[in-house]
């Protein structure tokens, strides 16, 4: 298991400048070796990491001695970036999955960063050693420790930058939690939990979106490349990051709750895209980052030995009574309170939240279909209920 620790550096002006220099050189890199390789391609040759970065190196003392000034990954792992992603958009192309292909960075627009392997950087008390530079702060030391340093890649967000620190350790033995959890996901509430607890969507960006829009317009009324634009534009990004802490920091909160406490857990799987073409509703979902809370979830789970069910999107789950199964079909979407209408239904006399409802609904689907994914292991359920247990998988 490879996990990451991502700590922030105090730089003094002098390394502000290297890693600025070791990111731009990354960045040509990266720039030359895609057109070359595009260039390549389209003559009909075959172009490889490893050829791109001997090509270059036949010529990189001679035309651009400059790149020798930071440390050698700075020029050496845009080969390997590189080939990674020309192999991922070739492996959508197969799979049918939209993958964009490899683009020029620009120096604008692009993140700065550049990579590190393990044997050049070492790490001490609250700093990392650089080679060319020397000893860096770091604001806390690393958390994994006993593990295997892999390799770092050190970036720039907003003013400040970040090393993360990538470390291979043991696998964990999971506990085994018996106790199992339906969670529906909206805008209302963040997540609504079968048990009764509700979370709140906070709204981070909403929030600081008045802040945002005075940013931005006096960004766009500095003149063009003085220094109270880029005063500007530092401020707009610290209050972008300042919103996706924020955000991260309640997402990882729960996350890590629920993973802790539930062996089983059932969510709704989201047509994310779809949402997010809504004209009305697509900042608001952007803003409660519904991917990433499910993305998040599903990976803490599964670290702790737990299982996440996605349960179909075209589950009527909002729709259907927990009770009897009654089903509310022309419900809408300002209608909030669920009140059934079977009158044998023990719950036809209660006014219930409808986001609990559709969690107890949720968690009940889970529950049979996971049944239906341990009949299939086992060989006992029959050929249609191990399709069903491979499409909720």
């Amino acid at each position: 298991m490879i996990r990451a620790h991502k700590i922030r550096l105090h730089l003094t002006e002098e390394q502000k400048g290297y890693f600025a220099k070791a990111a731009g050189i990354s960045r040509f890199v990266w720039n030359w070796a895609l057109a070359e390789w595009n260039r390549q391609y389209e003559a009909g040759e075959k172009p490889t990491a490893f050829k791109l970065k001997k090509q270059f190196n036949e010529i990189r003392r001679a035309q651009y001695p400059w790149t020798w000034e930071v440390t050698k990954n700075a020029s050496d792992q845009p080969f390997l970036d590189l080939a990674n992603a020309w192999t991922a958009y070739f492996d959508g192309l197969k799979q049918g999955k939209k993958t964009g292909r490899p683009t020029f960075k620009s120096k604008k627009k692009s993140k700065l960063s550049f990579y590190l392997a393990n044997d050049q950087f070492e790490l001490g008390d609250h700093r990392i050693w650089i080679p060319k530079l020397g000893w860096v702060n770091m604001a806390e030391n690393l958390r994994f420790v006993g593990g295997k340093v892999t390799g770092a890649r050190i970036t720039k967000t907003a003013d400040w930058w970040f090393v993360s620190i990538q470390v291979e350790l043991p696998d964990a033995i999971p506990a085994k939690k018996p106790a199992a959890c339906g969670i529906d996901v909206g805008l209302n509430r963040l997540a609504t939990l079968s048990t009764g607890e509700g979370v709140e969507n906070q709204a981070f960006l909403k929030t600081a979106l008045k802040k945002l829009r005075q940013a931005n317009k006096r960004l766009h009324r500095r003149t063009l490349g003085s220094k109270n634009r880029e005063k500007a534009r530092r401020q707009v990004a610290h209050l972008h990051y300042r919103i996706t802490c924020m955000r991260d920091d309640v997402l990882h909160k729960l996350t890590t709750r629920l993973a802790n406490c539930y062996g089983i857990i059932g969510i709704e799987d989201l047509n994310l895209k779809g949402l997010l073409k809504n004209r009305k509703l697509a900042r608001s979902f952007s803003d409660a980052a519904l991917g990433k809370l499910l993305n998040v979830l599903k990976a803490k789970v599964e670290q702790r030995g737990g299982h996440v069910i996605k349960v179909n999107r075209f589950f009527a789950s909002s729709k259907t009574c927990h009770g009897c199964g009654w089903k509310w079909e022309d419900m809408q979407l300002s209608d909030r309170v669920f009140l059934c209408q079977n009158p044998h239904c023990a719950y036809a006399q209660f006014e219930q939240d409808r986001d609990y409802n559709a969690s107890l609904n949720i968690l009940a689907e889970a529950l049979r279909l996971i049944g239906l994914i341990d009949q299939a292991v086992s060989g006992t359920g029959s050929d249609e209920d191990a399709n069903l247990a491979v499409d909720a998988g």
